[in-house]
């Protein structure tokens, strides 16, 4: 469920420190509904340049239980709406001969138990890029993804035995705590700061 209070004041936050943002609700299964989005957004900016496929959530079940209905929203929101989203954007970046386009994976696209829907969706967004960054580095534009493990957040923090997996994602993490969501942050700005991806180098953190 998308917060609109939060968006808007985030928006204000960003606009207060001196920038430029826009908080915009779309529904990524809905192409009409992301045309609209980035319609808007490029005529307050004049473009759309480095969109963020970030849209995602889980339902965890073992797979006997995992009912078809489970399947499909989380492989749809994660990879059909980054597919559809990229889409929308990609006449954009192409047309400038400039653009940054990061998908936000998993560490679980290696396989999770009970998250068969999950862990498909995020091996399935890492083809998607690869196949982006082929089609789309001739015209200057670099499509990569990030794959972070847990992360501490408010989602995570109300799933059942937080404890068990804050303690086992800590022992196998040498720096010893979880992820946070500045670390994510950083490591998407990396790319659009440095701009050293090739359509044929590909990168996964």
């Amino acid at each position: 469920m998308v917060d609109v209070n939060n968006a808007e004041e985030q928006a204000k936050r960003l606009r207060r420190s001196g920038g430029r943002a826009l908080a915009l609700v779309a529904d990524v299964l809905e192409q009409s509904s992301i045309d609209a989005m980035v319609s808007h957004a490029s005529e307050s900016f004049g473009g759309v340049d480095i969109p963020v496929n970030n849209a995602g959530f889980t339902r965890d079940m073992r797979i006997g239980r995992m009912t078809e209905p489970d399947w499909d929203a989380i492989v749809d929101v994660i990879l059909k709406g980054s597919f559809l989203c990229t889409k929308a954007v990609s006449g954009l970046t192409t047309e400038c001969g400039w653009g940054r386009i990061v998908n936000i994976s998993s560490r679980a696209h290696l396989g999770n138990p009970g998250q068969a829907n999950y862990s498909a969706a995020k091996a399935g967004l890492l083809g998607l890029t690869r196949a982006l960054a082929l089609e789309l580095g001739r015209f200057g534009v670099t499509v990569n993804a990030v794959a972070p493990g847990i992360v501490d957040t408010e989602a995570v923090r109300a799933r059942a035995h937080f404890d068990k997996i804050r303690g086992a994602a800590e022992k196998a993490t040498p720096i010893s705590r979880l992820g946070n969501v500045y670390d994510i942050a950083d490591a998407v700005a990396s790319w659009l700061r440095r701009g050293l991806a090739t359509s044929r180098e590909k990168y996964f953190m």
